[in-house]
């Protein structure tokens, strides 16, 4: 087909749906509501995914989670076995400490929860931790005001504090936090840093994970006030480029020293921010699959609507499309221009769709964290035009099929 032809044919669709604008919308309500969705869903996703990755990665690409448990996603309740495990001790951290791939490690140990207390004002939290001065050389912290303990506090037990922004804020709103004494579970200690504010969308108030409400005490502190607590989680830190290597090395010393026979799977967790991420990505992509699943019906409603509609073109343009063939137009033809018209149709749904979507996308985006990446409006568009060219083959096959005789007698 030529290109002046399909110009043409373009013409003669865009005009017909010019002449039929509340009809034409009418037909592609469907298309527009599924494209729409569609643009939504994978914003919404991509937000979150985008979110989410930035938020592991705080902690540093080389960075990897050792604890009893698998340090990732948890879904379902956890087995037998793992509820029995032993956990993580110092020891096992400190031998860690010894793997030639690592460069950097800390232990971290502390209470599930803890009263923290200024004057009159308190907060519940469950990010009160002891570690080592190590930490502060680690990817993942950031010192906003005043410093990080020393190695000698920590042998020396030092009653000293690193607060996290949202604790500063709730305890000293106007008033600098640095040389203020704050109560932890009626131990007094004194502030001599203050974490710089992170971003936590998807960790709450409660969460551990949330250094925003952390409280940093040297390791040999925190065992003074709590020296029944035994569980540790520990944060190690690869050498660049030597990530896989680093793990295996983890994975062995953990094996030999929890005696895991051979034939066993492992009785503890290693996990990483790129695994951690991935599982987030197979959740969200479960998530948008079903989603999509049921935008579809919408574009399917469209797709029937465009069949029926393009039908009734058909039909009322019988007489035309015998004159079209009595002066030379060929089936081809016929059947180029219903289809062009029907795919103009549903891609003019795809624009509008398209439009809309990303209009809520940037109302959304006010509350939670919206990403619209390049390949939705791409496969809206084209997934709308598809549905033009399925659906609208059936009555272009219909209208390219008729004798001219008996469409130029057609009343």
């Amino acid at each position: 087909m030529k290109n002046q032809d399909i110009r043409e044919s373009l013409a003669m669709a865009l005009s017909t749906l010019r002449a039929h604008k509340f009809r034409s919308f009418l037909t592609v309500l469907g298309v527009v509501i599924g494209t729409m969705t569609v643009m939504v869903i994978a914003s919404f996703i991509a937000g979150l995914d985008h979110k989410f990755k930035q938020e592991v990665e705080s902690f540093g690409t080389n960075a990897i989670f050792i604890y009893k448990f698998d340090p990732g996603i948890h879904v379902g309740n956890l087995s037998r076995e793992e509820r029995m495990r032993k956990p993580i001790s110092y020891d096992d951290a400190m031998a860690i400490k010894e793997c030639p791939s690592v460069e950097y490690l800390t232990p971290f140990m502390g209470p599930e929860f803890a009263k923290v207390r200024y004057q009159n004002e308190e907060l519940y939290v469950t990010q009160v931790q002891g570690t080592l001065s190590e930490y502060e050389r680690m990817d993942g912290i950031d010192i906003t005001e005043g410093r990080f303990f020393t190695e000698s506090e920590n042998q020396h037990r030092a009653d000293v504090c690193i607060i996290g922004a949202d604790v500063a804020d709730k305890f000293f709103p106007h008033v600098q936090a640095l040389g203020k004494e704050i109560q932890v579970d009626n131990k007094s200690l004194a502030v001599i840093g203050v974490l710089k504010k992170q971003d936590t969308f998807l960790t709450g108030d409660n969460d551990g994970g949330n250094q925003n409400r952390a409280v940093y005490l040297p390791y040999e502190t925190i065992k003074k006030l709590y020296p029944q607590e035994k569980d540790h989680f520990v944060m190690a830190q690869a050498y660049p480029g030597r990530m896989d290597k680093a793990i295996e090395e983890i994975r062995q010393v953990l094996r030999r020293r929890r005696n895991v026979a051979f034939y066993k799977d492992d009785n503890f967790g290693i996990s990483t921010p790129e695994a951690i991420t991935q599982q987030f990505h197979s959740i969200t992509g479960g998530i948008a699959i079903l989603m999509f699943a049921i935008s579809s019906v919408g574009l399917l409603i469209g797709g029937i609507g465009v069949m029926n509609i393009m039908l009734v073109s058909v039909t009322e343009r019988t007489k035309e499309i015998g004159v079209r063939k009595a002066i030379g137009a060929r089936r081809f033809d016929i059947l180029s221009q219903f289809l062009i018209e029907a795919m103009a149709l549903t891609g003019c749904g795809g624009f509008l769709g398209i439009g809309i979507g990303w209009l809520l996308s940037l109302l959304i985006n006010l509350i939670l964290p919206v990403y619209v990446p390049t390949w939705a409006p791409v496969a809206g568009l084209t997934v709308s035009a598809g549905i033009g060219l399925i659906f609208g083959l059936w009555p272009a096959l219909k209208a390219a099929r008729l004798n001219p005789i008996d469409a130029l007698r057609y009343e």
